[in-house]
């Protein structure tokens, strides 16, 4: 059964960018985080079918481009237009880190699966990580093409992959640091990426309205997906590996099943184009949503 079950008006003073969803293996709390363009970045806890206000963590100069939380639930990172990405204590909400990226060097990011590093794109083409306790680059992944959009890590730590502003889709071995595919599905910028909880899929969407399913293991697209009217900003897979949402700024979120690759609901509360994140917890079948009209909402699914 599919319904909202919880929402929240004026979630921040202007626009939400971009949320993130883990809980923490230290409580057992499901933190939630939101980055909005009115530069701050807020903390939620979710219990009960209630969405908690927590804190406000200040310190960007301009507005949040994305934000991500590292599996244990404990910290989370924020990118900004201010060319800064900034790691905070969830517990405290005590900034550890303030990582000077440079102009447009810093966009999506992302926590890898073992916490040490943050991924990032850049406008040169090279997704550069960052080291969590350095706060210092520490490698940079030459995909020898243009702005990379966003970027992902795979659950099993093998992979990251991104996708660049001219619709190319590359993933990287982590291991060997060596470019393993180049996809050329898309043919309009790749806002958002995402791994399937076993590694084995990987699901793009895109400006041109599509999403598109590929084997990473033999770089096959084995799906194209459409249903939505216009770009489609975000993609997030469900932790039991049998659904995945999309969300887009047609002010809908859609769920697909992940084995028949078929839209089986489509929520229409939102009133401005939608972003959203799945949680890490298996135990959840919920998802998170937000928009530009400030409001966030929880759906279950």
């Amino acid at each position: 059964m599919f319904q909202v079950i919880y929402e929240r008006e004026e979630g921040h003073e202007d626009s939400i960018w971009s949320v993130a969803w883990a809980r923490s293996e230290k409580d057992n709390i499901d933190n939630i985080v939101t980055g909005g363009v009115d530069d701050l970045v807020k903390v939620w806890n979710f219990k009960d079918d209630y969405l908690d206000y927590k804190a406000t963590l200040k310190g960007h100069q301009l507005g949040i481009i994305s934000v991500a939380i590292n599996a244990a639930g404990t910290h989370a990172a924020s990118s900004s237009l201010d060319s800064t990405i900034r790691i905070w204590e969830l517990d405290t909400g005590k900034q550890v880190k303030s990582i000077e990226a440079g102009p447009v060097d810093c966009w999506t990011v992302a926590f890898s699966v073992d916490g040490q590093y943050i991924g990032s794109g850049s406008h040169n083409g090279r997704i550069n990580l960052f080291g969590v306790e350095s706060g210092k680059l520490e490698q940079s992944l030459d995909t020898r093409g243009k702005f990379i959009m966003s970027i992902t890590y795979s659950p099993n730590g093998h992979y990251v992959a991104c996708g660049a502003i001219d619709g190319i889709v590359t993933v990287f071995d982590l291991v060997t640091g060596k470019l393993l595919h180049t996809l050329e599905g898309h043919a309009m910028p790749i806002r958002s990426l995402v791994f399937s909880p076993d590694s084995q899929l990987l699901v793009t969407c895109s400006d041109d309205s599509s999403v598109k399913v590929y084997d990473v293991q033999h770089a096959n697209l084995v799906g194209t997906l459409s249903g939505h009217g216009s770009y489609v900003l975000c993609v997030d897979f469900s932790p039991d590996n049998t659904r995945f949402a999309t969300s887009s700024s047609d002010r809908k979120v859609k769920v697909w099943d992940a084995g028949t690759r078929r839209c089986v609901h489509t929520f229409t509360e939102h009133k401005d184009q939608v972003s959203l994140t799945l949680p890490l917890s298996v135990s959840l079948t919920l998802c998170l949503s937000l928009s530009l009209s400030l409001s966030l909402s929880l759906s279950l699914s």
